[in-house]
């Protein structure tokens, strides 16, 4: 996505650089992700949310957004970071966290942690004036509010529905705007880890008033004889005051950006204010097919012109496919019969949780793709947007789900900027509008919903066809389901359920739901460990993975089977409560490394042979008892050598595996596949000896100097002889030199407490009691040394005849304006554990003031852009007072405080807790680093370390 997007950047440029001198592009889109101000709010205290809701008329008043929400609001020390962000991965693990979450420190529990602000400043040039300016999220988990310049803009409660909003009347044009978010995740919408913060992108689009609409465009397309139809259905907004007419051209561009074929529509009129439609019609000869192996995709340029003149360039990327889903045959791409192989998936990552770089997604989906999946449902809510991009480029077919079943304005909403934003991606193959709802899986309601709802997508979208997945069926939602999604096949009757509705297709939309821990092959359930065995991992409701794939090959009409899951996600700790953070149903860990289960896909899935062995073989104190050995492989034989010793041969089953029962001793297991008598594939696994080495690999030694590529780089250990040491658990630490930045690590240890994200955390203590004293004197410079001022500064001043600067005078009850002022606040002793520092942030109210701390004088310096005093925690006080002694402005107290937006800019304390070294341990022989470019181009080192082995590096060329 992120190449993508410079080329579209660059392509904007250009086509700035050959415009007149001081003419704009028609239509720019900014990406906002850099340089935010982020700090923890509170959930229901609003003096610990930056006094946020206190101001007399807050929410009556246009204009009147107060605590960070006020444009004059200091966020001074506040942290800054960028976009996507995911507060809730940097919080620790705690026993009272909700299990199905991760147990993180964060809900209903956890006030103080659960809100999270954030702000930024963007400059609007005056050149703006006159066009249309939106402010456009990705996602934010969840109930987010946004306030541009003070004002309300408006509430998303979803976590996961992109919402934007029209800025254009708000804006200073030529100046400072300033964007406050307060995010609120103390309510949770799902089961399973869910994040929280700005987790998705943010953009800034600019347009004239007459442009083509948010998801404005909808290329369908029909292939026949050779030749491709495509019809074009547009949405052009008009937000000018008059009416107004306009030319379409429409053009495909194929991938050397040369013209395809073209289409213009002259005389087509939108009214004022209002949205105008039309359609087009091109013609494609013989297409190029958007395919699993050749995902192609083309660009349709939307161009508007009024005058002769464009006004508006708006771009479409699409693909060329025909899918169907028959209740007899299944599903088919391009007419021919595939079977779906896919798995479901959660949006969480180790390292990042929900706050995934854009190559984190291209690099899943190769994981996936690695053992032969050509197919992901996003479980269960509206994905990022690249995560579809990168479906898209990789070919890889996609289920796209709504979150909650219904038909309120709400839910129809989100249902509705779902289906617009996705319906030009030609990964999409079916929409699921609702998952497991049992409230309604029994009754005639969800028959209706399931109906509506479909009535709702087709008619947004006529050229596919909706789902409803279902864990029991025959009756409720299973009815009204378009193609029905069948959870578990041991909780339904899929046959019979065939049978009496024979012209309904049907996919296994999860199956599996098996428990396993990556490299334990015996329980250790203290640890929260199971064995990776393939079994049912809840009999009676779920089958083992190949039960349930053998069931979905010998049906025909089965369009195929998503495995739950695919990566093992946080939260949903089945069978487990605390201390358990992750689910284990994954076909890999957190980190993406594989499973033994995902080889058996592999062997069934994908194409190229292959063998792979079942467990590793160091079991010391085990020697002479019998080990379940077990083989996975394409080939039609096995043979399984012990020391090169022939333990057998065995024909392999179709879908199935191979057994061995091998006493152990340490040394060596090959297993040799041979397809029609000719050996195709060989493994093995080997007793090794104790760690010597660390080992780092990256999936990329080479990166974009962007601020946003990333390279996954693996962890091991290694033998003297240089062989993977299957059970080892080192601990490492990491650092990186250079123009890269760690952002995350990981291991795939459901118990493991470690950090994912250390963050520095800072807690904010407000000033409070303002005070003003007006006094005599021949200038401020001097004042202090009066002896009525030094009396002012004492730590124990009496302030009986001081001004409250926030209390309202009328005219004749003003005070005369005397020359100079003391502006005195306290706070109270701050709290600090050990390793916590305090800094007390202060205004710069006057080029001349000076500043004192219970009666001393401080000189603050700079840190964070504003001036800071770093606070010596053995000077201060039970109670402790701030003054600052200044000359008295020329609109007295009253304008200073009117500048002080509710005296929050006066002065806070913050209080720091240091971000921990980056460090995690090995889990059975792997760990995972995610590395970052931050824009700057260099050579940058990683380096791990661990006690009592040589340190191991890993460059990366950044440019």
């Amino acid at each position: 996505m992120w190449h993508s997007f410079k080329r579209a950047l660059l392509a904007l440029s250009l086509f700035a650089w050959l415009l007149p001198a001081g003419a704009q592009a028609p239509r720019e889109r900014i990406n906002l992700d850099r340089d935010w101000r982020f700090a923890h709010g509170h959930a229901h205290d609003a003096r610990q949310d930056f006094g946020h809701g206190l101001r007399a008329f807050f929410f009556a008043k246009a204009g009147y957004g107060d605590g960070p929400a006020a444009p004059g609001f200091k966020d001074a020390g506040w942290r800054r970071l960028d976009l996507p962000h995911d507060w809730a991965v940097e919080l620790p693990f705690d026993a009272r966290g909700d299990t199905n979450h991760g147990s993180k420190a964060i809900g209903r529990a956890f006030p103080e942690n659960s809100v999270g602000w954030y702000r930024k400043t963007i400059e609007i040039p005056a050149s703006d004036r006159g066009r249309r300016i939106a402010l456009e999220f990705d996602g934010a988990y969840r109930d987010s509010v946004v306030w541009v310049n003070g004002h309300y803009l408006g509430r998303e409660p979803s976590g996961y529905s992109g919402f934007r909003h029209d800025i254009t009347d708000y804006l200073d044009y030529g100046g400072t705007n300033t964007i406050a978010v307060r995010v609120d995740a103390t309510m949770e919408e799902g089961w399973f880890y869910e994040g929280a913060g700005i987790y998705r992108h943010v953009w800034l689009t600019k347009t004239a008033p007459l442009h083509v609409a948010q998801w404005g465009t909808f290329v369908k397309t029909a292939v026949a004889d050779g030749r491709a139809a495509i019809e074009v259905d547009l949405s052009v907004r008009n937000d000018a005051r008059q009416a107004a007419r306009f030319t379409v051209e429409h053009r495909i561009l194929g991938p050397d950006g040369g013209t395809l074929a073209h289409t213009r529509a002259a005389g087509l009129a939108a009214g004022a204010s209002a949205t105008a439609a039309s359609r087009q019609r091109l013609v494609l000869a013989k297409p190029r097919l958007w395919s699993l192996d050749d995902p192609h995709l083309y660009v349709l340029r939307t161009t508007l012109l009024q005058d002769g003149r464009t006004v508006d360039s708006y771009e479409t990327r699409f693909g060329i496919r025909t899918v169907s889903f028959d209740p007899d045959k299944g599903f088919s791409l391009n007419g021919k019969r595939i079977k779906l192989q896919g798995t479901n998936n959660h949006q969480d990552h180790a390292g990042v949780g929900v706050a995934l770089p854009d190559g984190l997604q291209d690099w899943r989906l190769k994981q996936l793709k690695s053992f032969g999946v050509n197919a992901y449902r996003t479980a269960h809510h509206p994905p990022t947007p690249e995560l579809l991009d990168a479906a898209d480029r990789l070919g890889m077919l996609v289920i796209d789900e709504h979150r909650m079943m219904g038909t309120s304005p709400e839910i129809v909403s989100q249902l509705e900027r779902l289906v617009r934003r996705d319906r030009n991606h030609p990964s999409v193959i079916l929409w699921s509008v609702g998952n497991e709802e049992w409230a309604l899986e029994g009754k005639p309601l969800g028959t209706h919903l399931a109906r509506e709802m479909h009535a709702i997508v087709k008619r947004l979208d006529p050229t596919r066809r909706t789902s409803v997945a279902t864990s029991s069926s025959g009756r409720g939602t299973s009815l009204g389901a378009d193609v029905i999604g069948f959870n578990y096949g041991a909780q339904h009757d899929v046959d019979a359920f065939h049978r009496a509705h024979p012209g309904k297709p049907a996919t296994m939309s999860e199956e599996g739901s098996t428990l396993t821990t990556r490299g334990i092959y015996l329980d250790d359930r203290a640890r929260v460990h199971l064995n990776a065995y393939d079994r049912q991992g809840r009999p009676g409701n779920s089958l083992s993975i190949e039960e349930g794939w053998r069931r979905v090959q010998e049906r025909d009409w089965m369009s195929g089977m998503f495995i739950w899951t695919g990566f093992d996600y946080r939260g949903e700790t089945t069978p487990f409560g605390w201390p358990a953070i992750s689910s284990q149903f994954g076909m890999t860990d957190t980190t993406g490394v594989l499973k033994d289960t995902a080889y058996y896909l592999k062997a069934w899935w994908r194409p190229e042979a292959m063998v792979h062995i079942l467990p590793h073989w160091n079991w010391p104190g085990r020697e002479g008892q019998p080990v379940d050995v077990r083989v996975y492989s394409n080939g039609d034989e096995v043979e399984l050598l012990q020391d090169g010793r022939s333990l057998g041969r065995q024909p392999m089953p179709r879908d199935s595996h191979l057994r061995w029962s091998v006493p152990y001793a340490p040394g060596r297991l090959e297993a040799v596949a041979y397809r029609r008598g000719v050996r195709i594939a060989d493994t093995a696994v080997a007793t090794t000896g104790t760690p010597a080495t660390v080992h780092l690999s990256g999936d990329t030694e080479r990166l974009a100097a962007d601020g946003r590529a990333i390279a996954v780089v693996w962890v091991n250990v290694r033998d003297r002889e240089g062989r993977l040491v299957p059970t080892a658990s080192d601990r490492m630490d990491f650092a990186v030199t250079g123009p890269p930045r760690i952002i995350g690590v990981g291991n795939g240890d459901p118990g493991s407490h470690e950090a994912d994200r250390p963050a520095e955390r800072h807690a904010f203590i407000p000033l409070s009691g303002w005070r003003t004293l007006a006094l005599e004197g021949a200038d401020a410079a001097s004042a202090p040394a009066a002896p009525d001022v030094v009396s002012a500064l004492a730590p124990d001043a009496d302030l009986a005849r001081w001004r409250d600067p926030a209390q309202w005078l009328p005219p004749e009850r003003q005070p005369a304006r005397t020359p100079y002022l003391v502006l005195r606040g306290q706070f109270d002793r701050p709290r600090l554990a050990p390793g916590q520092g305090a800094r007390l942030f202060v205004d710069q109210l006057d080029p001349g003031q000076q500043v004192h701390v219970n009666g001393v004088p401080v000189k603050p310096e700079i840190v964070d852009g504003s001036p800071a005093v770093l606070l010596d925690p053995a000077l201060l006080r039970d109670r402790n007072s701030v003054a600052y002694v200044l000359p008295t402005p020329p609109d007295g107290v009253a304008g200073m405080f009117d500048r002080s937006a509710g005296t929050s800019r006066w002065g806070s304390v913050r209080v720091t807790t240091p971000a921990a070294p980056w460090r995690r341990s090995l889990f059975n022989g792997w760990a995972q680093v995610i590395v970052q470019s931050t824009g700057e181009p260099g050579t940058g080192t990683l380096t791990a370390t661990a006690p009592g082995l040589p340190p191991a590096t890993l460059q990366l060329d950044v440019r």
